[in-house]
């Protein structure tokens, strides 16, 4: 009787320790597809805080970035904003397309610092994601 009571304690224990420890899981992010219709693929996975690390960027404004005029407003950031609320799923005038945006920001910069992702398939993976929120 005691070894079943050792053993249910014991199984509680790590049961309460793998659900505690899938919550403290990086924040892994999927960019919002929500825009799109029919999208071909599914949202690629970026890690915000992994990106900061590697880049060691601490502007927000050199990614979430606003445009006057067509003329990059230097000290201004779209944080708070969504890029589809710049850039629709077509091209507007020099606004390049939502997916051309998302496309350009990331491609550019990985051949930029010659690490990282250039191929649809590395950043548009399928399977689970434990913990993602939606940005875009």
């Amino acid at each position: 009787m005691k070894k079943a009571g050792i053993f249910i304690i014991l199984s509680m224990i790590i049961i309460a320790f793998v659900w505690a420890s899938s919550f403290s899981q990086e924040d892994v992010l999927r960019i919002d597809n929500s825009a799109f219709e029919n999208p071909e693929r599914v949202p690629s996975i970026f890690d915000h805080e992994q990106h900061l690390e590697v880049v060691e960027w601490e502007e927000c404004n050199i990614c979430h970035h606003v445009y006057e005029d067509g003329k990059k407003v230097e000290d201004e950031s779209s944080e708070d904003q969504r890029c589809s609320e710049c850039h629709e799923v077509k091209s507007s005038g020099d606004t390049p397309s939502l997916m051309k945006a998302y496309h350009l920001r990331c491609k550019i910069c990985h051949m930029t610092i010659k690490s990282g992702p250039v191929m649809c398939g590395e950043c548009h993976l399928k399977g689970p994601v434990k913990k993602y929120y939606y940005i875009s």
